[in-house]
């Protein structure tokens, strides 16, 4: 018997609910590693205003509505194909809502201004959906046929006849988003395990250029539900759920200054940028105070909120101008951060309308830098942002 419970003893799963509320179903591929996972649930209860003759707490009746809140913090990790995304993809489709659009092999025949790319059959790509060839994650900025497309930014390494595309997963935005299980199983098995049912992702924020890469997701949940004090019902279930089986779990971190950024107009690759943060505002109400119900009965998002964070050293070069320029004038430039540099270590984050903000000039350090807040990206319908592994 352990006198304590190591923090590090413990395993994470997601898995995405088909009705709100009902545990998901998960296996050992839905296995992820994290940094931290918060939760905490307390009741809502209201302030007593009647008068007692007395100043002592009488207390409240009943069972008072509970609510619950988790923040959830992991690393990027390595991804290696298949028909499902990496294994953190439901908290992905949990913030941005559509399924995942995987992308398939496909033979390039012929490339012109290094971002028309010519297929040898119909490609069935959409706008917004990620390709990869080497080492690179492009998104599809405008279909021009039906064997031929427009990606976002050039290559690092312009791709020739016969080159093939590699295996890719895209998220993209939706009107409604879909609820999350998450798992907290610890060690030793009598320690209290946790799920995280009905889980609301309101805020995503993808982290650039710290340590690791860092992906944050938060929000409301229907319920906290531990083996401790389970009863049957509870998340629509009749028993709590053991840990799947386990299975070899090799994982790769990607160091968080690996990657490439394209910004502008007409994109230019910035090698200066020294820091961003892309934030996904979901505007998420949980439907919780309505009569009759002492929690959560849904998921209702409302406007959704992109917007961007990031720091660059001034040069004196035409891009760095332009984007200044932007900035002054209002005018929408797209973005493209590329995190990792080798296929199967890569995730793609790209907002093809941004409107920059002026910057902040920072001179407290020898260089001096361009500070970019609350950047909004914006859209038509369901297309302010794609997010891709590959």
């Amino acid at each position: 018997m352990s006198c304590y419970i190591s923090s590090n003893e413990n395993r994470f799963y997601a898995g995405l609910e088909t009705n709100y509320g009902a545990v998901a179903s998960v296996s050992a591929a839905n296995r992820f590693s994290a940094v931290s996972l918060t939760a905490r649930q307390r009741p809502d209860i209201a302030v007593r205003r009647d008068k007692t003759g007395s100043r002592t707490y009488i207390g409240v009746a009943g069972v008072p509505r509970r609510k619950t809140d988790f923040e959830l913090k992991t690393y990027m990790s390595g991804w290696a194909g298949g028909s499902t995304g990496p294994s953190y993809g439901p908290l992905f489709q949990g913030a941005l809502g559509a399924a995942p659009q995987i992308g398939a092999a496909r033979t390039v025949d012929a490339v012109a201004n290094g971002t028309h790319l010519h297929f040898t059959a119909a490609h069935g790509l959409s706008i917004g959906q990620a390709v990869r060839i080497g080492s690179d994650i492009r998104f599809v900025s405008a279909i021009a046929d039906p064997q031929s497309i427009v990606v976002n930014a050039p290559f690092s390494v312009p791709p020739t006849s016969g080159a093939t595309t590699g295996a890719t997963v895209t998220y993209r935005p939706a009107t409604d988003t879909p609820s999350v299980s998450i798992f907290d199983y610890w060690e030793p098995t009598e320690a209290v395990q946790r799920i995280i049912s009905g889980a609301a992702i309101n805020k995503m924020k993808i982290s650039v250029n710290a340590d690791y890469h860092e992906f944050t997701f938060s929000g409301g949940a229907q319920d906290l539900i531990d083996n401790a004090s389970f009863t049957a019902g509870l998340g629509a279930l009749t028993a709590f759920p053991p840990e799947p089986v386990l299975a070899d779990f090799n994982y790769s971190i990607i160091p968080g200054h690996l990657g490439q950024v394209w910004i502008g107009t007409t994109p230019n690759q910035f090698l200066t940028l020294t820091k961003a943060e892309i934030d996904l505002d979901n505007g998420m109400d949980l439907r919780a105070r309505e009569f009759g119900s002492n929690g959560p009965r849904c998921i209702a998002p409302g406007q959704r909120n992109v917007s961007l964070n990031f720091s660059l050293y001034e040069q004196d070069d035409a891009a760095t101008q332009e984007l200044y320029q932007a900035a002054r004038q209002r005018s929408p430039i797209s973005v493209m951060f590329q995190l990792g540099q080798q296929g199967g270590q890569l995730a793609g984050v790209y907002m093809p309308n941004v409107i920059p903000e002026l910057p902040e000039f920072d001179d407290s350090e020898v260089r001096l830098q361009w500070k970019f807040t609350g950047s909004r990206a914006q859209g038509t319908v369901d297309d302010e942002i794609y997010v891709a592994f590959g």
